[in-house]
């Protein structure tokens, strides 16, 4: 089982490298979870019950060793989106039956399909969730009073236009100490969490400084209780179910993508390879049970992983590990979370949204200037003011329809010849000229996918070419590795124009090409004689079914054979002459 290999060679003497990653990560995703709540809508502590919950889950039932799961930035703007329009309650369904979606694709094995969402589009869709995050902590950097979140990109920023007069310098110097000190932790003491230690200074500034001057999480969202939740199931009827669904399967989906593209990221910084189905799994299970504690929906978090590895994660317990400091972090320290104020979870939420914007890769395919440009122009552009749904979908369609053009534009049909020049007499598209074509065979060099994109030049390329009804028609097709119905639909009609007066004949097909011809039964109609495993052996028999005495006089002398065959045909035509009895 995969889950016993991510703990093959474990022994006790590894406990403490998990113990000491996992109190690390615990540390930092306690202001992560808190501000990615508050972020998406909910109360701090909902945070803090996914970050354990979903943390604990998401380790032990996942298939990557290092996963670390729990609240990530990448939800706040669908969370947010579902509770502004379903509330809170229903978020929490939405997230249970993302969890159903998420273990049915790991259970139908659908885990490598993410792989084929393209790179523009989840770089599109990420950085335009980067400028959401950031723009909605605006507000509580600046200290603004009698903001109205909306889930519209221009409205929100109408809403910091119209109260930008309500600037609290006091939470600007708040966030400020809190952005400096996050900034240059790391510089001077890399192992310390600097999220953490810019939240307690400014936390402990502003308390000590200016207590009564700037918004906390205790005056906004009352004290945090130190306790989970109790287990409760929701009530749950089918019309909620088709209203939520939609938002559900969204949720599934960026869960799917972030937790699987954190795990790639953890098998190139370990040189280990995660389950991605198993991975799946994790997830769905880690989705169902947190929304039954009060948990918002979770993922694989990259930054938090990344993080777990660099502390020397040795297994899955380091996530356990960070979630039970977590755990005992609410237990014993909940209290004081109420004196934090808001100005101080901004530039934590700016600093994670700076870092998932992909700046870097976004510059870069925006000044290759090609069709990838603009589709990921596009879904960054739809994320930020329209949603992330309408983003993906048109990014995918905009995709799939940028692919069709690329590979019907590799897709070449051309008429040749044996080159004698070349070794083994290679075919040739140089070869065909006007004095030198074979009037009776014509060979096409049929080269990539005939699909639906293609198959139209495919067809149009053969039936224009020839302008006269050739005896055979060989067809090569060793470089066709893909054919779907459209593309067989136009082959069954280059056969059915040849079929009234000559013969077709295919050389090197390949397997699933030949697969579909069968199911078709285009392959019998063509005849199983027809098909050649080389183009030698095609041209060979294709030689044997022509007229011959069409090549009496002919000087195109197209094959090898020809001249032989010219030659016998002007002696017997000779010996006709001279005995009428011949």
């Amino acid at each position: 089982m995969i889950y016993d290999k991510r703990f093959k060679h474990y022994s006790l003497n590894n406990v403490p490298k998990d113990l000491i990653s996992g109190l690390i990560v615990g540390v930092i995703a306690i202001p992560l979870g808190m501000a990615f709540a508050i972020a998406s809508g909910v109360k701090p502590e909902y945070g803090i019950y996914t970050t354990i919950v979903a943390g604990i889950c998401i380790s032990l039932f996942g298939g990557s060793k290092y996963q670390i799961g729990g609240p990530t930035g990448a939800f706040i703007p669908i969370l947010f989106g579902i509770v502004m329009t379903y509330g809170y309650s229903n978020l929490l369904i939405a997230g249970f039956l993302a969890g159903i979606i998420l273990l049915l694709m790991g259970i139908l094995r659908l885990g490598s399909l993410i792989k084929f969402i393209p790179r523009p589009v989840t770089i599109g869709f990420t950085a335009g969730i980067a400028v959401t995050i950031f723009e909605g902590q605006i507000a509580s950097f600046l200290g603004l009073t009698g903001i109205k979140k909306h889930e519209e990109f221009f409205l929100n920023l109408k809403e910091l236009y119209i109260h930008i007069g309500t600037i609290n310098l006091f939470s600007i110097l708040t966030a400020v100490i809190c952005l400096i000190t996050m900034i240059y932790t790391p510089k001077l003491a890399p192992k310390v969490p600097g999220p953490l230690i810019g939240l307690v200074l400014s936390s402990v500034i502003a308390t000590i400084f200016y207590p009564t001057h700037v918004a906390t999480i205790g005056t906004s969202y009352g004290q945090i209780p130190n306790s989970i939740p109790h287990f409760h199931i929701p009530q749950v009827n089918l019309s909620q179910i088709e209203k939520l669904l939609r938002p559900a399967f969204v949720i599934a989906m960026l869960g799917g993508i972030e937790s699987l593209l954190s795990a790639v990221v953890a098998d190139g910084m370990t040189n280990s390879r995660h389950s991605s189905n198993k991975e799946l799994i994790g997830q769905g299970i880690a989705n169902m049970i947190t929304p039954l504690f009060g948990g918002i929906p979770a993922t694989g978090a990259i930054a938090r992983t990344a993080t777990n590895i660099k502390n020397g994660a040795i297994s899955p317990l380091s996530g356990v590990f960070h979630a039970i400091v977590v755990f005992l972090v609410l237990l014993f320290f909940a209290p004081y979370a109420s004196y934090i104020p808001l100005a101080s979870m901004a530039p934590i939420l700016m600093v994670v949204a700076w870092n998932m914007s992909e700046r870097k890769v976004f510059a870069f395919i925006l000044k290759t200037k090609t069709p990838d440009s603009l589709t990921l122009l596009t879904t960054f552009i739809l994320t930020v003011f329209v949603d992330l749904t309408t983003a993906v979908e048109v990014g995918l369609v905009m995709s799939a329809i940028i692919f069709a053009k690329r590979m019907s534009d590799v897709t070449l049909t051309e008429k040749v010849l044996p080159n004698p020049n070349q070794r083994n007499k290679k075919v040739d598209n140089q070869m065909v000229t006007d004095t030198h074509d074979c009037p009776q065979i014509s060979i096409f060099n049929v080269e990539g996918a005939l699909f639906f994109g293609a198959a139209q030049t495919f067809e149009q390329t053969i039936m224009s070419t020839i302008n006269y009804r050739p005896k055979i028609l060989l067809l090569r097709m060793s470089k066709v590795p893909f054919m779907d119905t459209t593309g067989e639909a136009n082959l069954a009609s280059i056969v059915k124009h040849f079929s009234k007066s000559g013969i077709v004949i295919i050389s090197g097909i390949n397997t699933q090409p030949e697969n579909v011809l069968k199911k078709t039964g285009l392959y019998e109609t063509i005849g199983a004689k027809h098909f050649f495993e080389h183009t030698g052996e095609a041209i060979d028999f294709a030689l044997g079914q022509i007229d011959h005495k069409q090549c009496q006089g002919c000087k195109h002398f197209a094959f090898k054979e020809c001249g032989k065959l010219s030659t016998e045909i002007e002696s017997i035509e000779a010996k006709r002459k001279l005995s009428p009895t011949y």
